[in-house]
Parts: structure tokens; C-alpha cells; sequence
């Protein structure tokens, strides 16, 4: 989703984040971490989860919810499978630990699993299955949703969230493969963003109780989510959900807490990190280019007659990259009056265009 207004370097809007958590008691490194982490899915172009969510950890972090001196430590280790404790702290450190160890572990065993408990919204799970593909390794990342936002299949109470999946491919010469999901039609934070400017969401997002579109992005809360696929999208969700959730000791279910409401509430967010090491298949350079190969193929396959060529997911975030690197992180007019509405509340310099 682009975004349109000014554009900020990202260097001075990471300064803008780490001041803004620094002023709520997080320490400088664990602030220019997180904020780090928050500009560059806005470089990539993930608008809805970089600096857009600067309000949702401000307001968590002012009331209770989150710990602000967090000390991330690892619960459970074993060979190749760990499990890290966020310590309630903004989810990104305990993400960013998480992938750091299954990159270890995959070096030794082959494949790293580590499961994420007492975790916190953490921007988006490409930002961490890109890390594990720069060891040119296969990164995969699911979480559980910040809040429940979707019913079972048929159903009309909420107990599912959006419990996105990434996964990472490393090529040769063609660009990383990255899919990076919902299992919703649809991720909350579009929805959020939408509601922030003002305009709909089409029919097929989200549906009232009664079953009928939904498209005022302010009523999200009389509704449901659908999920991607029907039963298959539910099925694997709470796949997903039981992955990420149960088997860390983390919240699913009728237990997760609504992360951007619930703001005094801890969540228990779980996650999971895996890495697998392509080292331990076979050649890496010989996997890589068949991988080329196999992008090329796909590629240059025929498209509808009038439609676009046919794209590898994931191709085109580092052209928006280095676009933003070079010219600027464009950001609403209404993101940057909330952001500078925080700045007034924190007592912190403003966003100001050149």
C-alpha cells in the first residue's frame, strides 16, 4: 500500500522513533533496535507496519502494557530448538533474538526452530525471514495475530487473528523470494491505515454479522475478517495459531489480548522463527542457480492477453528500497499529524519536512 505526502530520510525518521521510546524509558540500544527494525519495513514498503505503528507501542508502553526495560533471555535450549521469553518487551528484540539463534543453530544442526512467548507486535514477519536468508539459509516466520479479529469457519465469535506467514528463498542473481501473508483476505493493518485516511476497503475484506460487506474501515470492530480461502484460510490460521501459541506456552485463542485496546494488558504474544540451512541439502551456489533458473521460467511464462507479466513474490521490494533510500520514506499527511500529535505528548522534536 503507497502511501503519498512528504518524504523523510529514513535516518532522521529513525532518530524521530528512538527519541520516542527513549522518552517512555527504553534504553537507547534496545530504542534504535526497534526503531531500526520499524524504517526498514517502511523502506521496504510495508507502510502498515513500520512507522504507522509508532502509536499502537507508544500508547502500550505509557499505560503498562509492555515492559520498557525488557530483558529478552532464552526459556528453553536445546540442539536445534529453543524457546526465547520477550519479557513482555516491544516484540521486535525478542524477534530479532529469536532469528539470530535459528541462524546459530541451523549452522550446526541444519535447521533452527525457536519459539517466541511473552512477545509483542513485531512489525512485519519479513523483516526476520529476510535476516535468515542473508546466511543463505530458508527463512520461515508465523505468528499469532495481535488481536482476534476472525471467527471459525462458520462461526461468528472472534477467536482467530490474522496469524500471518513468511517464508524466504535466496536466489543468485534474481531477487529473494519473500512471501509474506495474512490468512485473511486482508491484513488489519490496511484496514487501520484506510480508516486513518479516510476511504474504504472494497467488498470481500470483511463482512457484518449478518453476513453483508463491510467497506467503512471505522466499523471494523461490528465485523469479521474473512479469511483467505475459506476453510482452508481458518485451518490455517489455527495451524498456525497452535504452532506459535500452544506449543510455546504463548496466548490463542479466547486468550489473546487485543494488543492496540487491551493497552495496560500484557499479551503473551507467540511467534515462531525457523531457519534451514541450504548448506545441508547440497551445494549452495548449485541450489541458487537453479532457483534463477527456475524464477526465469516462471517469469518469462506466458500472461493473460492485456495483463501484466507474471512477477515472483517479493521481486520488487528492493526497487522500492532503494527508492526510498534515495529519495525519501513517503508518509500521509494524517500519519505525520499523529506522529508529531506523539511528539508533542513526549515532549521530543517534531517531524518536519526539508
Amino acid at each position: 500500500m503507497t502511501q503519498s505526502g512528504a518524504k523523510f530520510p529514513a535516518k532522521m525518521l529513525e532518530q524521530f522513533l528512538a527519541e520516542a521510546f527513549m522518552a517512555l524509558e527504553v534504553p537507547a540500544a534496545d530504542s534504535q533496535t526497534v526503531a531500526g527494525l520499524m524504517v526498514e519495513a517502511d523502506l521496504l514498503g510495508y507502510d502498515t507496519h513500520g512507522s504507522f505503528r509508532l502509536r499502537q507501542y507508544v500508547n502500550r508502553l505509557r499505560d503498562g502494557g509492555n515492559n520498557p526495560v525488557a530483558k529478552v533471555h532464552t526459556a528453553v535450549d536445546r540442539a536445534s530448538t529453543a524457546i526465547v521469553d520477550g519479557d513482555n518487551g516491544l516484540g521486535h528484540l525478542a524477534m530479532r533474538h529469536a532469528a539470530d539463534q535459528a541462524v546459530a543453530k541451523a549452522r550446526e544442526s541444519g535447521v533452527g526452530w525457536i519459539g517466541v512467548r511473552n512477545g509483542n507486535h513485531a512489525g512485519p514477519a519479513s523483516l526476520y525471514v529476510n535476516m535468515i536468508a542473508e546466511h543463505d539459509m530458508i527463512g520461515i516466520v508465523g505468528a499469532v495475530g495481535s488481536a482476534n479479529h476472525v471467527a471459525p469457519f462458520g462461526g461468528l465469535d472472534l477467536l482467530l487473528g490474522t496469524n500471518p506467514l513468511a517464508i524466504a528463498i535466496p536466489a543468485g542473481e534474481k531477487p529473494l523470494f519473500v512471501l509474506d501473508m495474512a490468512t485473511t483476505n486482508a491484513a488489519a493493518g490496511k484496514i487501520k491505515v484506510l480508516a486513518q485516511r479516510g476511504e474504504q476497503m472494497p467488498e470481500g475484506w470483511m463482512v457484518d454479522r449478518e453476513g453483508n460487506p463491510l467497506t467503512d474501515p471505522t466499523r471494523q470492530s461490528e465485523g469479521l475478517l474473512l479469511p483467505i480461502g475459506g476453510a482452508k484460510g481458518y485451518g490455517l490460521a489455527m495451524a498456525i495459531g497452535l504452532i506459535a501459541g500452544t506449543l510455546n506456552g504463548a496466548a490463542f485463542g479466547k486468550d489473546v489480548v487485543n494488543f492496540t485496546k487491551q493497552t495496560a494488558t500484557p499479551t503473551n504474544t507467540g511467534q515462531f522463527v525457523a531457519a534451514i540451512s541450504i548448506e545441508a541439502f547440497g551445494p549452495v551456489d548449485a541450489f541458487k542457480s537453479t532457483v534463477d533458473g527456475i524464477f526465469a521460467s516462471f517469469c518469462d511464462s506466458t500472461s493473460f492477453p492485456g495483463g501484466s507479466p507474471v512477477r515472483i513474490p517479493g521481486q520488487d521490494r528492493g526497487n522500492v528500497r532503494a527508492e526510498r533510500e534515495k529519495n525519501g520514506i513517503p508518509l500521509h499527511p494524517n500519519l505525520v499529524k499523529t506522529l508529531n500529535e506523539i511528539a508533542a505528548e513526549l515532549n521530543i522534536q517534531e517531524l518536519v519536512t526539508n
